[in-house]
């Protein structure tokens, strides 16, 4: 009865009680993805396990593009498909059960209908882009990760059990096509600007405002050597993905 009123595209919200609290997650693919029948056939599958309901839309909370290269989590006989953007616990719950294994199961284990696309799932660990060659001290950055970025990220195994689960750690960051973006302008990304000062960069905070929490507070030989430890990470091996609270 379930399969059949999913079928006719009714909500799960009355069927899945954790969907009541507001569980939703809005998802940007390109039109040939949002046209075919895959996301009609994983998206239930994911609501079903995690209780978070995605829907299609612009300007999502997550964003997926098509990319020559890459950290892919899917593709076609004409095109790899990356992750390009993720804000909120939802979007990076969902981005790591794509690149899971029960993820890339269930992509496998679509079947296309008469003129539907075929989708799969790439290697897993596969990155063709040339990564970004930074200056700065990766010796240096590793420490500084750990003490400034740490307190939220999972950065290494050294704080594996001590990140947010709201926040990706550092190697599904490093997964994804524009992490040297990410990381070079995090501090212009929020939540990161309400306790981030760069010196010379970023404007004190108003005095009737002040961070509510210990600043984060660096120089950009600094920010420099964050980027060159992470130019070095591995990606984040997403057949086995960090479990979100």
């Amino acid at each position: 009865m379930l399969l059949k009123m999913l079928a006719l595209g009714l909500s799960l919200t009355f069927f899945h009680p954790a969907l009541a609290q507001d569980k939703t997650l809005l998802l940007t693919v390109p039109s040939e993805i949002a046209d075919s029948g895959l996301w009609r056939y994983i998206l239930p599958r994911f609501a079903l396990k995690t209780g978070v309901r995605v829907t299609l839309g612009a300007d999502g909370e997550m964003e997926l593009t098509a990319a020559p290269g890459g950290a892919a989590v899917l593709q076609s006989p004409q095109a790899r498909y990356a992750v390009a953007r993720v804000e909120g616990p939802h979007a990076a719950r969902f981005a790591d059960w794509l690149r899971s294994d029960v993820g890339r199961r269930t992509i496998a284990s679509f079947t296309p209908e008469d003129g539907d696309i075929a989708f799969s799932a790439p290697e897993a660990g596969a990155v063709d882009d040339a990564v970004p060659v930074f200056d700065g001290d990766a010796a240096r950055g590793e420490v500084l990760s750990y003490s400034h970025c740490g307190r939220c990220h999972v950065v290494g195994a050294r704080n594996r059990m001590n990140g947010l689960g709201s926040t990706p750690s550092f190697g599904v960051l490093r997964s994804m096509d524009d992490w040297s973006r990410r990381f070079e302008a995090f501090y212009a990304l929020n939540p990161h600007g309400a306790f981030t000062q760069i010196a010379g960069v970023t404007p004190p905070f108003p005095e009737t405002l002040p961070s509510p929490i210990a600043p984060v507070e660096m120089s950009l030989d600094d920010l420099e050597a964050i980027l060159a430890f992470v130019s070095v990470l591995a990606p984040a091996d997403l057949g086995a993905p960090l479990q979100h609270q």
